[in-house]
Parts: structure tokens; sequence; C-alpha cells
């Protein structure tokens, strides 16, 4: 299973983005589905709204709940690690739905992001292993 960030589902949704068409190449040979978490669709709908505006933010609701991006509900169990990363990682001004991400991740067993976001690489498991990252 992959994790998607936002700034692929971006790059997916509208064709001007720069990394649109480095993220189509990657997401060809990534199995689906790919998970997500609400933080980060939620900040993926807010900017395609700003670029694209509905047709924007329909096509990402395309994507969702028909084979490929699940999205996973943020457990309670969740919000302690969510809150300990983002005191942890403060320093690169770790957002929610990066924390969520590496939360969700982490309780899946999920080591493979989907991300164009460099902060990633600085970013660790649980078990302070790096991620592997796509593109």
């Amino acid at each position: 299973m992959t994790i998607v960030d936002a700034g692929p589902l971006i790059a997916l949704t509208d064709s001007s983005d720069q990394e649109h068409l480095r993220c189509r190449a990657a997401i060809s040979s990534l199995p689906v589905p790919l998970v997500s978490t609400w933080p980060a669709i939620t900040e993926a709908m807010y900017i395609l709204g700003d670029r694209a505006g509905w047709p924007g933010q329909r096509a990402l609701w395309s994507a969702l709940g028909v084979g490929g991006v699940e999205v996973s509900a943020i457990m309670d169990e969740d919000l302690p690690r969510m809150k300990s990363l983002m005191e942890k990682y403060r320093d690169l001004s770790m957002d929610l739905a990066d924390a969520s991400l590496v939360a969700v991740a982490d309780r899946l067993g999920i080591k493979r992001v989907f991300t164009v976001d460099s902060d990633f690489a600085v970013y660790r498991t649980a078990k302070g292993k790096r991620f592997e990252l796509i593109p």
C-alpha cells in the first residue's frame, strides 16, 4: 500500500501543475488503491478549488472511493502521535495533513509515500525508519 499526500492528488488532477507529468508517470507503477486522509484531501480540495474551481475538485472527487484513493479515518489512537509529530517537526512547520499521513502510515504499516513534499525525506516512522518516497 502507498500513502498519498495532497501534492500528487493536485498534480494528477491539474494538468498545468509543474509536477503533473512526473506524478502521472509514477502512479502507473503504484498498486491501487492509494491511501490518504481527510486532512490531506481537504488541503488538495482547497488548492484545486483555488486553481481550477469546481471542475478541479470534481476530478478529485472522481478518484475517491472508486478504487483509486481510499480515505483512511483518523482514529482516536492517532491523535497523540499526530500531536507528537507536529511538535517534533515544528521547525519544518509540519501541518495537520502531513501528521495525519505519517500517523496513519504507522498504524497501517505503510512504508511508501507518494509525495512531492521534501519534508517527507526528514519524517520518520514510529520505529525511526525512513519512508520510501515516490516519485
